[in-house]
């Protein structure tokens, strides 16, 4: 088995995977593949979520190359990014490199999730992108999330995988372009996810179904998916028709939330 690092490089070093390197931010510049993140739908979206928090104290947890820590510190926040892997190329070596080279105020902590190593009521936001699902512990994680936060915090967890039974955990694995190298993807059920949460103390708020939300089907844009919705209407209703109901919000709108529906 390789290092998580390894796998990346590996992955890296493939001309025909460089479109999902990019979309999965592991190309250089760091910086400006972190700076990309942060004019993403997918970072507007999430801004959206915060609300009234548009300051504060932030964890990012398994922060990893750090492009989630260097939006947050971007835009006005305190953060911390947690990340265990010492890694330059995608742990916490990296997240020094990229605050030091784009002069924010960044606090690296090396630890894992499930024993953070702060006070408690510490964290207005704590936050994890695509993290839950490589959680040793899934309920001592979401546990100790919701110790470190504040009273009214927000804990947001993002890019999650998720299956819809059992049954489909060893396809998922057999699918994934890095386990087979480096053995460390997991994924759980949605069930799974709201019982260890719920398990914490915290409040669901929302949860967003697959084509719900641009931060799940990220790097597909608002766009895409919108103008997805023509072809459909066309093929069903004929092409001056189809056409004219595809531009009407409410239609695409609908049309998503259906198609989420049915995943």
């Amino acid at each position: 088995m390789l290092t998580w690092e390894e796998a990346v490089q590996w992955l890296r070093d493939q001309p025909e995977q460089s479109e999902l390197v990019k979309h999965c931010y592991y190309d250089d510049p760091l910086e400006t593949a972190a700076e990309r993140f942060f004019q993403s739908e997918e970072w507007t979206e999430v801004i959206s979520l915060l609300n009234s928090k548009s300051s504060g104290q932030v964890l990012d947890i398994g922060a990893g190359r750090g492009i989630s820590s260097y939006a947050f510190a971007k835009s006005g926040y305190s953060v911390t990014a947690l990340e265990p892997n010492p890694s330059k190329l995608v742990g916490a070596g990296a997240i020094h490199h990229l605050a030091n080279s784009s002069s924010l105020s960044i606090k690296v902590q090396q630890d894992w999730g499930e024993t953070l190593p702060f006070a408690d009521r510490t964290f207005d936001i704590v936050y994890g992108r695509a993290v839950l699902h490589h959680a040793h512990d899934l309920k001592q994680l979401c546990k100790e999330a919701a110790r470190v936060l504040k009273p009214n915090g927000l804990f947001i967890a993002t890019r999650e995988h998720v299956i819809s039974q059992k049954e489909d955990l060893q396809q998922f694995l057999d699918s994934h372009p890095l386990h087979n190298l480096y053995g460390g993807e997991n994924t759980y059920l949605l069930e799974e996810y709201i019982q260890a949460i719920d398990l914490s103390g915290l409040k669901i708020l929302k949860t967003f179904a697959p084509l719900e939300n641009v931060i799940n089907y990220f790097p597909t844009t608002k766009l895409q998916m919108k103008e997805s919705v023509k072809p459909v209407l066309t093929r069903k209703l004929g092409k001056t028709i189809g056409a004219n109901l595809a531009k009407l919000k409410f239609i695409q709108d609908l049309y998503i939330l259906h198609s989420a529906g049915q995943k």
